[in-house]
């Protein structure tokens, strides 16, 4: 056409965007932008547009104009009667009487109204039909000055004001004679659909102050008359389609006060026939002069932070082709104007905040072949007009709050291809017009409120590859006529209510690779067809009641990746040839009457990650083959009848989640390989004849949740480690024959919440945290001593059996325990000195005078063979080129250690070494913190002090400071808002776990961004646990001021006292800061400044976050989004100026599992004041 493009941006996003994982291979035609590959543009008729504009307006008027348009006529039914015809013609005979009488009356009462009202009624009489209906109180018969809505005069009567905005009227300004309104004032126009030129004797206005006519669809170029308007002091034009030059007489109009005409430079690009800016970082909103382009054929916003709503202008580009602003921030409804684009074929609005109702204006645009609404809000019905889009190959709605019926129009479109109205609020019946959409290839309607039956005309969609009916309330039985769609690659009917048998061909095609119809009342055995499926790659018939023999109705499913038969009826011995299932991730078939061993063969099925054969009627041995399962995740053979022990091969599992062999026959001991599967969440081998000791191992298992081994005839004593189960929250053991106290080393266990340990041979006192000491009565009975502050428990007293027993108890003590522990001491003591004479000589043989064991003091929690002098040698004396960073207390410093082991050494200043001057004390507290393991939580492996220095050797973590990686552009962009959250959940897990599951509580202190650390996959760490101090509950903390400033509470400017809030305020600045991407400082300063303020304004509160938020990123995703609000909710409560009202780590925690609707939908608009009313939760 000759005009010229404007290209920016990735060119290669041009092409198809695949949303979903599920897509085919090479389908490239779902969403496709731009053009056909062949070029070829689709010509529609010209008139269809017009047409169905024409449709619209007479239904809202309620009329019908017969096809000669002489005059008004109401078309009959076909079997009306001629009187009822007839009837209607007198009606209308009457109206033409009465208009005509109106008419004359009119004519006579225009002299009262005088010239002025004479020009406003002629151009109300020029306006459209629609418009003329708003000006109702414009009558002759009424005085203008008093009754006319919209006009304004002076004292002497004459008219002065027209003020009509936001109204709607449609028409043009030629016919209002302004040299009849000489006394004009104020003309106020602005936001209506006013069009044409403007008339060059609006220069005769010669008293105009106020000229505004914004928003419009005023054309042509501005006239020069204007320039005539000596006393304008407003003249206001923009968002209209005025062309040309600005005249320079402008600068004539000396009054001239606010002048909003100059065009933005894009508006210059008249002959502009594409532009690309995809794919940036555009934020703003989209410019209304974007209108002015209406050479455009393409526009392609799509892939940036464009805000706010689409402007209405955008409807003045009639020959526009593409419009894509996909994945942006877009609010509010679809512009009705988009309904004026009679030639766009392509219109992508995926992905943006969109709301309201789609318009039926959509109906105009005949010549759409791809229309994207996905992922938006926008509710109301599908209007019945998108049954005009005969051009139409892609209709995509899903994800949205679409509510009704499907029209029955949508049979209409017989080029569809990809029809996607999943995840909406549909009703109704799934219309059977869809059946006349021979061109379907995908049909998704899942995840709606859809009832009735499935509708037979759907056997006619012979293309038909991919369909999905799943989450809906459909029921009866499925058609027949569904064998005839012979290209079926994908069918999802699950959870729903439908009946009878599945169809026997449906895998006649061969070329079905994902069934799923789990969830129904479906009954019968398994389809014919299915046993010769090779292509099946997805089964799930879980949850109906389907029978038969389950190694006749299977065949070899070479490429098979799950299957789910769980929840039927099908019986036999499951088949032996599952080494040819070589693709198989997954097989569930619990819960149905199975016999027979389980086949050795499984354990050649490599892939193998889930494997379900629970309650069933299997029985023999487990197979030890099962241990070459490597990727083994679940392994669930529980409620069965199986015998023999547990193979010790089990324990090669290493990646295994979740073991459960209970409620079988199961005997012999528990093997100690069972600690090698490392990885495990759930033991459960209840209900079984086990007998033995419990394996140490056991308690090595690190992420170990639940642990059940009641009901066995399990022996000898609780193993001490299982008291290090870190992660543990419920333990059964009752119902065995263990005997012996609970181990002290429960006593750490915080995590644990639920306990059973009743009916067992166990006494003494119960260990001291509240899963025990809170246990009902049951979960400790049946016992043979155990004793506590417990309900039914005898309190736990000292021995009184009189001096004889009391000697007796003695003599036993110090032969048990006290000559074994002197023996150790001695030889300790020995050894000791052996090792300190042989290395005295040999440093005087060597000539080395080191004095390296004076005054030494060390605790270690390492592995025992750390020892001062390889510090001192890793860091060649603590040289300053192995030092990392600085803190307040010390310096940090990289070694690497002999064995390979990279540690980071604090070493103390001067100052803060004096801190072991009070041993005692401190080496408790050094001790304590050792023992602390939390995945977020940089490990302490110990301590040493020496005369020369003094330093903490901590877990190296090679991510560096949060403080380094915020400040560092080129590493911060990198740290998207996925890891940035990540964080602050590590940092809150972390702070949730001193404050409420260690006992005593450990306070940090100095919670800051240099003092959280990260690791290489960006898992963050709290560190610089040097300054932690343990408190206390029932005894203040008085010390020196503690804390980063900046980060430190504000009520330690007047107080001393730290407690568990003072973290929480600085939780809060650090959350702020990883959103912000720099520290808040200056933002919360001015934040409380005018909480404290009683002034009204307040420029920080109206605020809106996504300003706020670090602009390095681009903004969030919607998930994202809503994570990005309440973490920032939660942040603001965090720093509230009175402790009292900021939250828990324990409050925070529970809020940040929380899903809070909605919250995605507000983060473009919402503002720091909205942010801090929102009621999340009350603290």
């Amino acid at each position: 056409m000759g005009g010229s493009n404007l290209v920016i941006g990735n060119e290669g996003l041009q092409g198809s965007e695949v949303r979903r994982g599920e897509e085919f291979e090479g389908d490239g035609e779902r969403n496709g932008l731009g053009k056909k590959a062949g070029g070829k543009r689709w010509k529609g008729t010209g008139g269809r547009a017009k047409r169905g504009e024409e449709a619209i307006m007479i239904r809202e008027r309620g009329e019908n104009f017969n096809s000669q348009g002489k005059g008004l006529g109401l078309q009959e039914r076909e079997e009306g009667v001629a009187g009822k015809g007839a009837c209607w013609a007198t009606r209308i005979r009457e109206k033409e009487w009465l208009w005509e009488i109106t008419n004359a009356a009119a004519s006579e009462m225009h002299a009262s109204v005088g010239d002025e009202g004479k020009a406003l009624l002629a151009w109300k009489a020029s306006l459209h039909n629609n418009s003329q209906l708003r000006f109702s109180s414009w009558s002759a018969l009424r005085n203008p000055c008093t009754s006319w809505a919209g006009i304004g005069c002076n004292k002497a009567g004459k008219i002065t004001v027209i003020n009509i905005t936001s109204s709607g009227i449609k028409g043009t300004l030629d016919h209002l004679n302004f040299s009849s309104l000489p006394h004009l004032t104020t003309i106020e126009l602005h936001d209506n659909a006013l069009y044409g030129s403007i008339p060059p004797k609006i220069g005769n206005l010669s008293k105009l102050i106020y000229l505004r006519l914004p928003r419009n669809h005023f054309s042509g170029v501005i006239p020069i008359e204007i320039c005539k308007l000596t006393t304008l002091r407003h003249l206001i034009l923009f968002n209209n389609s005025f062309h040309g030059s600005i005249p320079q007489e402008i600068g004539l109009l000396s009054s001239l006060v606010e002048l909003d005409l100059i065009p933005r430079s894009i508006r210059n690009l008249d002959n502009l026939t594409t532009l690309y800016l995809f794919n940036n970082f555009l934020s703003g909103p989209i410019i209304k002069e974007i209108g002015k382009l209406t050479s455009l054929e393409d526009l392609q916003l799509s892939d940036n932070n464009l805000i706010n709503q689409i402007p209405r202008s955008i409807g003045n580009l009639k020959i526009l082709i593409t419009l894509s602003l996909y994945n942006n921030y877009l609010l509010g409804p679809i512009p009705k104007e988009i309904g004026k684009l009679t030639s766009l074929e392509n219109l992508d609005l995926s992905n943006n905040y969109l709301t309201n109702q789609i318009h039926r204006s959509i109906g105009n645009l005949g010549n759409l072949t791809n229309l994207d609404l996905y992922n938006n809000s926008i509710s109301g019905p599908i209007p019945k007009e998108i049954g005009k889009l005969i051009s139409l190959e892609n209709l995509e709605l899903s994800y949205n709050n679409l509510s009704s019926q499907i029209p029955q129009s949508i049979g209409n479109l017989r080029e569809l291809s990809f029809l996607y109205l999943d995840e909406n609020n549909l009703t109704g019946y799934i219309p059977s017009s869809i059946g006349n959409l021979t061109s379907l290839r995908k049909l998704l309607l899942s995840q709606n409120k859809l009832y009735g039956t499935i509708p037979p005309e759907l056997g006619k969609l012979k293309s038909l590859a991919d369909l999905r009916f799943f989450e809906n309330q459909l029921s009866g039985i499925l058609p027949i006529e569904l064998n005839n769609i012979t290209h079926l690659q994908y069918l999802f009917i699950s959870e729903n209510y439908l009946t009878g048998h599945i169809s026997q061909n449906i895998c006649n095609g061969g070329l079905l690779t994902r069934l799923s119809f789990h969830s129904n009342n479906f009954v019968g055995t398994m389809p014919r067809s299915l046993k010769n499926c090779s292509s099946l790659q997805i089964l799930k018939a879980q949850g109906n009641h389907l029978s038969g023999n389950i190694s006749d109705d299977f065949g070899v499913y070479p490429h098979l990746e799950y299957i789910d038969l769980s929840d039927n009826k099908f019986y036999g011995e499951l088949p032996w040839q599952w080494e040819n299932f070589s693709s198989l991730t997954c097989l569930k078939i619990s819960n149905n009457n199975l016999c027979g061993n389980i086949p050795l063969g499984l354990g050649g099925v490599s892939k193998l990650q889930r494997l379900h054969l629970s309650s069933n009627q299997l029985h023999g041995r487990i197979p030890r083959s099962l241990g070459k399962l490597t990727l083994l995740l679940e392994l669930k053979l529980d409620n069965n009848k199986l015998s023999g022990d547990i193979p010790i091969e089990i324990g090669k599992m290493s990646t295994l989640l979740n073991l459960s062999l209970s409620a079988n026959n199961l005997s012999g001991s528990i093997p100690q390989q069972i600690g090698g599967c490392t990885q495990l969440l759930d033991l459960n081998l209840s209900i079984n004849a086990l007998s033995g000791c419990i394996p140490s191992l056991i308690g090595k298992i690190p992420s170990l949740g639940t642990l059940d081994l009641s009901q066995n005839m399990l022996t000898c004593e609780i193993p001490i480690e299982l008291g290090d189960l870190k992660s543990i929250e419920k333990m059964n053991l009752s119902h065995n024959r263990i005997s012996g106290s609970i181990p002290s080393s429960f006593d750490h266990c915080m995590s644990l919440n639920s306990v059973d340990v009743s009916s067992n041979l166990l006494e003494g006192p119960l260990p001291k945290i509240s899963a025990f000491q809170n246990a009902s009565f049951g979960a400790l009975k049946d016992n043979k001593g155990l004793c506590g502050n417990v309900v039914g428990l005898k309190p736990c007293t000292l021995p009184t059996g009189g001096k004889k027993s009391h000697r007796m108890t003695s003599k036993k003590f110090i032969i048990h325990i006290v000559l074994p522990i002197l023996g150790t001491m001695f030889l300790l003591i020995l050894v000791m000195g052996i090792f300190i004479s042989t290395r005295s000589f040999t440093r005087k043989v060597e000539n080395k005078p080191k004095e390296l064991t004076k005054n030494l003091f060390t605790i270690w929690s390492f592995d025992g063979k750390m020892i001062y002098e390889n510090i001192i040698d890793a860091t060649e004396n603590f040289d300053p080129k192995y030092c990392i960073g600085m803190g307040g207390f010390g310096s940090v410093f990289r070694a690497e250690l002999p064995n390979g082991q990279i540690v980071a050494i604090k070493k103390l200043h001067t100052t803060n070494s004096s801190a072991v001057n009070s041993p005692k004390d401190f080496a408790n507290e050094i001790q304590t913190l050792t023992r602390i393991r939390h995945r977020n939580i940089v490990k302490l492996y110990g301590f040493c002090s020496h005369t020369d220095h003094t330093f903490l050797v901590y877990e190296f973590l090679e991510g560096g400071s949060l403080m380094h990686v915020l400040s560092n552009d080129e590493i911060a962009v990198k740290l998207e808002w996925i890891k940035r959250l990540n964080i602050v959940k590590d940092v809150v897990n972390a702070l949730f776990y001193m404050h409420h599951g260690c006992l005593p509580t450990i306070i940090h202190r100095d919670i800051s961004s240099k003092n959280v650390l990260l690791d290489s996959d960006h898992q963050a760490h709290i560190s610089d646990f040097g300054t932690a101090t343990l408190l206390n509950p029932d005894s203040s903390n008085w010390t020196s001021f503690a804390g980063t400033y900046g980060y430190a509470a504000p009520e330690l400017a007047y107080t001393m006292e730290v407690n568990e809030k003072c973290d929480v305020y600085s939780f809060g600045v650090l959350t702020l800061e990883v959103i912000m991407g720099k520290h808040p400082g200056d933002f919360i300063s001015s934040m409380l400044m005018e909480l404290s303020s009683s002034s009204s304004t307040s420029t920080n509160f109206d605020m809106l976050l996504k300003d706020v938020v670090d602009p390095r990123l681009s903004y969030p995703s919607k998930q994202e989004a809503k994570k990005v609000v309440l973490v920032a909710k939660l942040a603001l409560s965090c720093i509230n100026p009175n402790p009292q009202l900021r939250p828990t780590m324990q409050q925070v925690s529970t809020q940040l599992l929380k899903e809070v609707p909605s919250l995605e939908n507000m983060f473009p608009m919402i503002s720091i004041k909205q942010l801090l009313e929102m009621e999340v939760t009350k603290f």
